[in-house]
């Protein structure tokens, strides 16, 4: 799978988060900061990542990297992403085996990670999840649109 980011789409990415794109080789790197709350975070979007024969046909090239002062998430076989201005937020996904993987940066340097969401509760009514499940069903169903063009 070739990179799923375009020169425009680094450029809207940056605009929603309200970050300046750095550019380095196929990838890009945000670093946002919310002077109110005193968080910074820095998104780096690789793509391209050298893997081992037989591996290159499996969308795990790409990976998404949130680093804090006190953490690092990774989002290995980014398949996709939908952004919104009005929330100010983009989620990225991986979409295999079953199951969903988001990871959402928000404007105010804020960061969230849902793991391993099973792609059956995406189509299910949200009033009959667990109050656990809820927010992670909502997050990710915003993108049910893409998934649906990935099959």
């Amino acid at each position: 799978m070739s990179c799923v980011f375009t020169d425009p789409e680094f450029e809207r990415i940056g605009e929603v988060l309200g970050a300046e794109v750095q550019r380095d080789g196929d990838g890009a790197r945000y670093r946002l900061k919310d002077e109110a709350s005193g968080r910074a975070i820095t998104l780096e979007i690789t793509c391209g990542l050298a893997l081992p024969d037989g591996m290159k046909d499996e969308g795990v090239d790409n990976l998404i990297t949130v680093m804090t002062s006190s953490s690092l998430l990774q989002l290995q076989g980014c398949t996709g992403f939908i952004d919104s201005k009005e929330l100010g937020e983009v989620i990225f996904f991986a979409r295999r085996g079953g199951v969903t993987n988001g990871l959402v940066v928000e404007r105010e340097a804020g960061c969230s990670l849902y793991a391993n969401f099973d792609n059956r509760l995406l189509s299910t009514d949200f009033t009959k999840l667990s109050p656990e499940l809820i927010m992670s069903a909502v997050a990710l169903s915003l993108a049910t649109d893409i998934f649906n063009d990935l099959s």
